[in-house]
């Protein structure tokens, strides 16, 4: 069956002419106008009707001529474009000696095309914008030479050389060096970010000062920005529920509209017994009111600037349907680590005993934890360094899984970690240790860990994940956009999430849990309070993302699962963003909606009218054109959101 489609210039085929389109469609449509004017000029001096016919013929070919050529290629298609309803309707008004309306008409289609070609252009190219991250040429070493080389043909592996201002052409590791890089055109973050050796960056960062040798480990056609510059060409196609119902209804309409306007000319003038040149000529002009052109790019219009806005900020939505969808969303469910917390392990407290130093504490943890491997003893190691201690390798050392650590020097053993290393030593700890050892728990401290030495207790500390300082504040602001309800889903045990919530002021926390209870709880926050966004890394977080109305992958520059898995990826660690997002997509169906009822409204006052009181052809044209370029402009308003 055929379909309506609203043939504006991104859709139409290239012409075949020396010139680009962008220049010779505008010619055309000024050429129209000269055309009409030429027109006037020849009926008011009494031309010869030869001289009068060929005027309006050339002002009907460069009028019509893009609106015949997308004709051509939607019937070759099957498929009913609404240029057809239009110049059917131009000749109607030739046929009926009214040369000059079916000119307007022909003028003012043509000048809405191109109006709204530009239009969607801006949008266009505030995506493609991305591709100028890309340099064309990279510079890489070659033993003592440094080589340009084309990007696509750069290995993993390679060396690439890195000037100040130079573009991160690659995703990679820095091998040696350090700078500070703008990765605003990635994830958003507008300050400046500090990467020395051994730091991964992105592809389409700014190294904004310091010369640097990187490492490349992925090739182009997998680095994060190819990677984002495919995830927006894809999401223009992918329609929201809205456009997809619409898209369905076009069919049914235009048939409607074509069938309704022939019954009105072939049947009025019998059965009323008007004159038939007259109900011609209105039903050209029915034919022309009644074309939903701007009921039909209503909804891109406004989904590919919100699409478009949200890329510049480091937003990624898979599809003007996920945009739609999350704006639905009255509960966020948050994965803890990595999302409310920076998802790596810190030093918070430092508990010495009476008696006992803070430095000899520190000194003693450190020195013992100092061959481990393991992340809390990376954390230790890291504050120690910032207090400015060295300490020395132990003289014996030993890793007891799930318990702590054993270390001597100087004759004397060590011991960091948990009661129950204690106890498996034979060292019974005191009762206020304990009780001290619960009230960090209960505050939700983390991890806490005793300290003892030879025959003394020096003390606790504690090494938590801690939450992002602003993320009270940001989850305010998500309520603000009109989220109702906020749940944390954690692997960590209960009171160190539960302290968090309150902290947070978070509605419900559910802790200790696997990959398929965040899967289940999800499943049931939607039965009970309907559309759910669920925040996580991407990983083993993989099935709650998909099963959530919305999955967003928070953080996720660089992460191939939070990319391949989510419908909305953030590429910064803000949690302001998903405010943001939430923010943009109500706000982005208002307009669609907006555009929506006043394109129906514009049909229906103009059809009734043309039925009851007459319109003129050049008038609902200029009404019908008039709406379409509205709604588009509408849409463009997106493009300057800003939450």
């Amino acid at each position: 069956m055929s379909t309506l489609t609203h043939s504006h210039p991104k859709n139409r085929p290239n012409a075949r002419l020396p010139i680009n389109d962008e220049i010779v469609e505008p010619l055309f449509v000024a050429l129209t106008l000269v055309g009409i004017a030429a027109g006037l000029m020849t009926t008011s001096f009494g031309a010869q009707a030869r001289v009068h016919l060929a005027v309006n013929l050339l002002t009907y070919f460069v009028g019509g001529f893009y609106a015949v050529r997308a004709i051509i290629a939607a019937l070759r298609e099957r498929k009913i474009e609404v240029d057809l309803l239009m110049v059917i309707a131009a000749i109607g008004a030739a046929y009926v000696d009214a040369w000059t309306e079916g000119a307007i008409l022909l003028f003012l289609f043509s000048l809405s095309n191109v109006l709204q070609g530009y239009a969607m252009r801006r949008t266009e190219r505030a995506i493609s914008a991305l591709m100028e991250l890309r340099p064309d040429t990279v510079n890489v070493r070659r033993g003592d030479q440094t080589v340009a080389v084309a990007l696509e043909a750069v290995q993993v592996g390679d060396v690439v050389l890195l000037r100040p201002g130079d573009r991160v052409p690659l995703d990679g590791t820095i091998q040696r060096g350090s700078g500070n890089f703008d990765e605003s055109a990635i994830t958003g973050e507008s300050m400046p970010v500090h990467r020395s050796e051994g730091a991964h960056v992105l592809a389409g960062t700014l190294n904004t000062n310091g010369a640097l040798d990187m490492l490349v480990t992925k090739p182009a056609s997998e680095s994060t920005l190819a990677r984002i510059i495919n995830m927006v060409s894809e999401a223009q196609s992918r329609k929201a529920s809205t456009q997809s119902f619409l898209d369905r209804a076009e069919q049914y309409y235009a048939m409607s509209v074509i069938v309704s306007v022939l019954l009105f000319i072939i049947l009025v003038p019998p059965i009323f017994g008007v004159n038939f040149g007259e109900n011609f000529y209105k039903g050209m002009v029915l034919l022309t009111v009644a074309s939903p052109c701007a009921l039909v790019i209503s909804v891109p219009a406004a989904l590919l600037s919100a699409i478009a806005n949200a890329a510049r900020r480091g937003v990624l939505f898979k599809g003007g349907a996920h945009l739609e969808e999350l704006s639905k969303v009255k509960v966020v469910a948050f994965d803890k680590t990595g999302t409310l917390t920076f998802g790596r392990p810190e030093l918070t407290d430092v508990l010495p005993q009476p008696g006992v130093s803070k430095d000899e504490l520190l000194e003693a943890v450190a020195r013992a934890e100092l061959s481990s491997e393991h992340p809390i003893a990376r954390a230790i190691m890291a504050y120690a360094t910032t207090q400015g201690l060295a300490p020395a390798e132990p003289e014996k050392f030993s890793a007891v899984t799930g318990m702590g650590v054993r270390a001597s020097w100087d004759g004397q053993e060590t011991l960091v970690g948990s009661p129950r290393l204690m106890t498996q030593a034979g060292i019974t700890v005191p009762a206020e240790l304990l009780t001290e050892m619960d009230r960090l728990a209960d505050d939700g401290r983390g991890t806490v860990l005793l300290a003892h030495r030879g025959s003394r207790w020096l003390g606790l500390v504690t090494v938590m994940d801690r939450e992002r300082p602003d993320a009270a504040e940001k989850l305010a602001a998500l309520r603000a956009a009109g989220i109702e309800r906020v749940v944390m889903l954690t692997g960590d045990n209960v009171r160190v999430a539960e302290a968090m919530g309150r902290r947070l002021g978070i509605d419900e926390v559910h802790a200790g849990l696997l990959p398929e209870d965040k899967l289940r709880i999800v499943e049931e926050l939607g039965k009970k309070y309907g559309p759910v966004a669920m925040v996580g890394d991407g990983v083993n977080d993989a099935p709650a993302l998909a099963a959530a109305s919305s999955g967003i992958a928070m953080g996720a520059a660089g992460t191939d699962a939070a990319l391949e898995t989510a419908d909305i990826v953030l590429m910064s660690d803000d949690l302001g963003a998903i405010g943001y997002a939430v923010g943009l997509s109500k706000h982005t169906q208002r307009v669609v909606w907006q555009n929506i009822a006043f394109a129906m409204s514009v049909v229906v006052v103009l059809v009734i009218s043309t039925l009851t009181i007459g319109v003129p052809l050049p008038l609902g044209v200029v009404g019908h054109e008039g709406s379409t370029i509205l709604v588009v402009l509408n849409g463009l308003r997106l493009l300057a959101y800003r939450g």
